[in-house]
């Protein structure tokens, strides 16, 4: 079974046909809600918001390790995450998607490994390729079955948050090698390789990265939710391309 997580936009799926909700406790404490289970164009899904279904979570309050392991424990093995993002690359646009094929984490002070505490063996996970290769290849088939432009590649840079970031640390991104900028990426991505789990993301770009374009001197909120609006309409189709091709 494939499992979504929605992020800043995309608190719930219009086109997904809901049977049920069911709230899973996890040895990690709660995850961001109830777990939505139901069909996409016929095929089993489950869904969970990831900052919370009234979007009230913050990026560096999210219970990741929760959330990873209830979709493990309901049996999910590939998860797609949606992810908005600020663009750093010039062909980063507000209004892009993209899927990310490399990443860089500068949070801080976060719950970022199921291999922590007294009773745990050292373990080490091989993080060379962040992405699965095979989800992020369905992504990028469904999005050219479908129609929908789509950036193949680029370096997410995961930041602290809440706050955005200044143009300063922008420029060092940029040396650094980053694409694009979010603040959930990390330990998310992580935490599903740990768990085993397939894991890409559909990066969405909200904005111009701060300093950038017509975020020069600072960032319209306001702007982001509309470019936010029209790009999830592509987001959908293509989470609905993607489960088609998934259980096919």
């Amino acid at each position: 079974m494939i499992g979504i997580i929605g992020g800043s936009g995309l608190t719930q799926l219009s086109n997904l046909k809901i049977t049920r909700r069911e709230v899973v406790r996890t040895p990690y404490g709660e995850p961001s809600g109830a777990l939505t289970f139901g069909s996409l164009n016929g095929q089993e899904v489950v869904f969970l918001a990831r900052h919370g279904y009234g979007h009230t979570i913050p990026p560096q309050g999210v219970n990741y390790r929760a959330n990873i392991w209830a979709m493990h424990a309901q049996g999910v093995s590939a998860l797609a995450s949606v992810a908005s993002v600020g663009g750093i690359r010039a062909d980063f646009e507000p209004g892009v998607l993209a899927v990310p094929d490399q990443i860089i984490d500068y949070t801080y002070a976060r719950m970022h490994t199921f291999f922590d505490g007294p009773e745990q063996p050292v373990t080490h996970i091989d993080f060379t390729r962040p992405y699965c290769e095979e989800l992020r290849q369905e992504l990028i088939r469904s999005a050219a079955e479908k129609g929908v432009p789509l950036i193949d590649g680029g370096v997410y840079a995961a930041t602290q948050g809440p706050r955005l970031e200044t143009a300063a640390e922008i420029n060092r991104l940029e040396r650094d090698g980053a694409d694009m900028v979010g603040m959930t990426g990390m330990p998310e991505a992580a935490l599903a390789r740990e768990m085993g789990l397939c894991y890409a993301s559909i990066a969405v770009v909200a904005n111009w990265a701060a300093g950038r374009s017509d975020s020069a001197e600072g960032i319209d909120l306001e702007v982001i939710r509309s470019v936010l609006d029209e790009a999830m309409k592509k987001v959908r189709i293509l989470l609905a391309a993607l489960v088609d091709r998934h259980a096919g």
